[in-house]
C-alpha cells in the first residue's frame, strides 16, 4: 500500500512537560488504525500536528500530494446559526464538482447518515446527531485519509453500531483515537498504542484490537525480563569492578565503555517499564449485608409530554450488578434520579434501607469545580486523605491516580477530561457506600484505567448501577441488563447482545409499519391529485434527461478504463465511485418516469 502521511522524528512539549520526542510512524492507504494510550499521552496533539493545526517542535510531516486530509475533533463545532444542510453544502463548496455531482454526493451522504430533516438548526440537535453531523462533514468531501477523535462520544448504542458498519465499508483510510474496545475489535486492521513505556514512543499491530493485546502482553513481558537481565550483567559487572582494582586498571576501555552503556541502557529500560502504571481505583463497601438496600415498586415517569419508563420495579442487594441500556433521551438519568430521590416518580415508589449510604457519579460532573487546583480537588484543604483508617499524603494520593506532584496546583479547568474522571473517582472512593450508582464513568479514560475501574467494581461488595455504552465494561461487569426503549416500555437482558438482538426484531416490525403507513399515504395522495404544471413540463422532457444521464454514465465508463489511471488507486477509485454515482442517477430517472407516467393515467 501506498504512503499517505509520514510523521518524521517529530517532538512536541508543553513548557516543561515532553508529549514525545523524535516519534517517526507512517500511515497508508486504506489502513484502518485504532489509535489509543494512556490520557496525557499526547494523541489529540499528534492527530492535529498530522493534520497541520499545530506545528511540531522538531522534524516534519510529509503528506502525499493532492491527498485530502481530514479531521473530526473530540469536542464538535459548527458556525452560529447553521443547519443541516449549510453545514453540508459548505463542506464541498471548494470541490470542482458538476451540480449533478453535488447533489448525487449530497443525498448519499444524507441517506448515509440518516438525517431527514435538512433545515433543521444544529443547536436543535442532540448530542449523538451533531457527532453524526461533525463526521458526515468529512466523509461528503471524500477524504483520502480521515482522523477521528473519540468518534464514538456522544452516540448511544444503537449509534455507536451504525458507526461500526458505516466505518467497516469506507473506501478511505482512517485514524481513530477510541477506548472503546469492543469498537476497535470491529472495524480495525491495525492497532497503534502510543505510549513512552516503547522505544519507539509506539507500539504497532497489524489486525483487531484482540490480536494487539496479545502482543503487546508479548512485548512487555519480553522487555521486563530483558530489564531483570540487564539488571543481572550490571550488578556482576559493577561488583567485579568494584572489587578488583587491578583488573579494573587492566581491563580494556572498551569493556568499561560496555560497562557504563549497559547502565545507561538499564535506566532507560526501568524508566520505560516505570510508565506501566496503572490508576488504584478500590471502591470502598460499608460491609452493609441488608438484603434489601434499594426497592422500586412500579416506578412511572413523564417528562414534558414523552413517557420515559412505566412498571419498573427492582431490588437492589449486596453483589447486584445493573446495567442501565437505552438511547441518548430514553430515559436512564431520570430513572436514577428518582431512585436516589432527587426527582419524584409520578407512579410507584423507590425506598432504601434505613442509613443506606448510596454514592454517585454524575456524568456531567457538575459536583467537580472547575476553579479550584488540583490539590483542593482531591483532598480539600487539608494535605492529606483517610482512606481506610489511614492517612494518605496527598502527593500519595495524588500518584495513585497518575498525577504528578508538579500538577497538585494546575486549576481543574486545565486538566484533560480523563484526568478530571479520575478525580471525580478518587473523590468517590473517599465515600464508603452500599450503593454505587455511576452515570458514564468511562467518559475520557484510558484502557488501563478502565482495566481497573473494572476489577474494582468486579469486587465491589454492595451494589452497583452502571450507565455506559461501553458495551465491553457492561457485559464484564453486569449480571443483568435493564433496557429502556424510549417510549416507555422497559425490558430485561442477560447481556448487551440480547439488548441489541431485541432492539433489531423491534426496529424491523416498527419500519415494516411505517413502510405500511407511508404506502397508504402515498396512494390516497395519487389518488387525490393530477400531474400538476411543473410535472407535465417534466415528464416532456424526461427522455432527453435520460439521454443526457446515460451518456453521463458512458463517460465516466470511459474515465475508470483509462490506462493512465490504472496505477493511482485514488484516482481510480474516485473515478469508479463517479460512475456508480451516475448509474444511481439514471436509475433514479426511469423511477421517477414511472411514477409520472402513473400519475399521468
Amino acid at each position: 500500500m501506498a504512503t499517505l502521511l509520514t510523521c518524521k522524528a517529530i517532538s512536541k512539549h508543553f513548557a516543561t512537560r515532553e508529549l514525545f520526542e523524535g516519534l517517526s510512524i507512517s500511515f497508508a492507504d486504506l489502513e484502518r488504525v485504532g489509535f489509543l494510550g494512556p490520557n496525557g499521552a499526547g494523541k489529540t496533539t499528534l492527530l492535529k500536528i498530522m493534520t497541520g493545526l499545530i506545528q511540531p517542535d522538531g522534524g516534519e510531516v510529509d503528506r502525499r500530494r493532492s491527498a485530502r486530509i481530514c479531521y473530526v475533533p473530540q469536542e464538535d463545532q459548527f458556525e452560529a446559526g447553521a443547519t443541516v444542510d449549510s453545514v453540508l453544502t459548505a463542506a464541498i463548496g471548494d470541490q470542482p464538482l458538476e451540480p449533478y455531482e453535488r447533489d448525487a454526493r449530497y443525498s448519499i451522504i444524507l441517506g448515509k447518515f440518516g438525517f431527514g430533516d435538512v433545515h433543521q438548526p444544529v443547536e436543535a440537535l442532540s448530542g449523538g446527531w451533531r457527532k453524526r453531523l461533525a463526521l458526515a462533514r468529512e466523509f461528503i468531501r471524500q477524504p483520502d485519509l480521515l482522523l477521528m477523535d473519540e468518534p464514538t462520544n456522544h452516540l448511544d448504542l444503537a449509534g455507536i453500531t451504525w458507526l461500526e458498519e458505516t466505518l467497516v465499508g469506507v473506501p478511505f483510510a482512517f485514524v481513530a483515537v477510541s477506548h472503546d474496545r469492543y469498537f476497535l475489535e470491529r472495524v480495525t486492521s491495525r492497532v497503534v498504542e502510543l505510549n513512552r513505556v516503547y522505544p519507539d514512543g509506539y507500539f504497532s499491530v497489524s489486525g483487531n484490537y484482540s490480536m494487539f493485546i496479545q502482543k503487546r502482553a508479548d512485548f512487555l513481558e519480553a522487555q521486563q525480563a530483558q530489564q531483570e537481565t540487564l539488571t543481572n550483567l550490571v550488578r556482576r559487572e559493577v561488583a567485579f569492578l568494584k572489587s578488583h582494582a587491578k583488573a579494573r586498571r587492566s581491563k580494556s576501555k572498551s569493556r568499561i565503555d560496555d560497562a557504563y552503556r549497559a547502565q545507561d541502557e538499564l535506566r532507560e529500560l526501568k524508566d520505560r517499564n516505570d510508565q506501566k502504571a496503572s490508576a488504584g481505583i478500590d471502591f470502598e463497601g460499608t460491609g452493609r449485608r441488608s438484603k434489601k438496600l434499594l426497592v422500586a415498586n412500579g416506578l412511572a415517569k413523564t417528562l414534558g409530554d414523552k413517557l420515559l419508563f412505566t412498571d419498573v420495579s427492582l431490588l437492589l442487594s449486596p453483589g447486584t450488578r445493573l446495567g442501565l441500556l437505552g438511547a441518548n433521551g430514553s430515559g436512564k438519568t431520570t430513572l436514577i434520579r428518582v431512585l436516589t430521590g432527587d426527582l419524584p416518580p409520578d407512579e410507584g415508589e423507590a425506598v432504601t434501607t434505613e442509613d443506606v449510604r448510596v454514592v454517585v457519579f454524575d456524568q456531567k460532573r457538575e459536583e467537580l469545580p472547575q476553579e479550584v487546583t488540583l490539590r483542593r480537588a482531591l483532598a480539600g484543604k487539608n494535605d492529606s486523605v483517610d482512606f481506610r483508617g489511614r492517612s494518605i499524603h496527598i502527593s500519595s494520593w495524588a500518584k495513585r491516580f497518575l498525577f504528578r506532584t508538579d500538577q497538585l496546583d494546575i486549576p481543574v479547568s486545565e486538566l484533560s477530561g480523563g484526568e478530571q474522571a479520575r478525580i471525580m473517582i478518587a473523590r468517590l472512593m473517599l465515600r464508603p457506600a452500599d450503593v454505587l450508582i455511576l452515570d458514564e464513568p468511562t467518559n475520557d479514560l484510558d484502557i488501563a484505567s478502565l482495566d481497573v475501574l473494572e476489577e474494582s467494581l468486579a469486587e465491589f461488595p454492595g451494589a452497583i448501577v452502571l450507565v455506559t455504552h461501553d458495551r465491553f465494561m457492561l457485559d464484564r461487569v453486569c449480571t443483568e441488563i435493564l433496557g429502556l426503549d424510549g417510549d416507555g416500555r422497559v425490558g430485561r437482558y442477560a447481556d448487551c447482545a440480547q439488548w441489541q438482538a431485541a432492539q433489531g426484531r423491534l426496529g424491523s416490525v416498527q419500519d415494516e409499519d411505517a413502510a405500511k403507513a407511508k404506502a397508504k399515504e402515498s396512494k390516497k395522495k395519487a389518488d387525490r391529485k393530477r400531474l400538476t404544471a411543473s410535472e407535465t413540463k417534466e415528464l416532456q422532457t424526461m427522455e432527453e434527461t435520460i439521454q443526457e444521464a446515460d451518456e453521463r454514465v458512458e463517460q465516466c465508463r470511459l474515465a475508470v478504463d483509462d490506462p493512465e489511471v490504472a496505477g493511482d488507486h485514488v484516482e481510480a477509485q474516485k473515478r469508479w465511485e463517479q460512475l456508480e454515482a451516475a448509474r444511481k442517477h439514471v436509475e433514479g430517472l426511469y423511477a421517477r418516469w414511472e411514477a409520472l407516467e402513473a400519475k399521468a393515467r
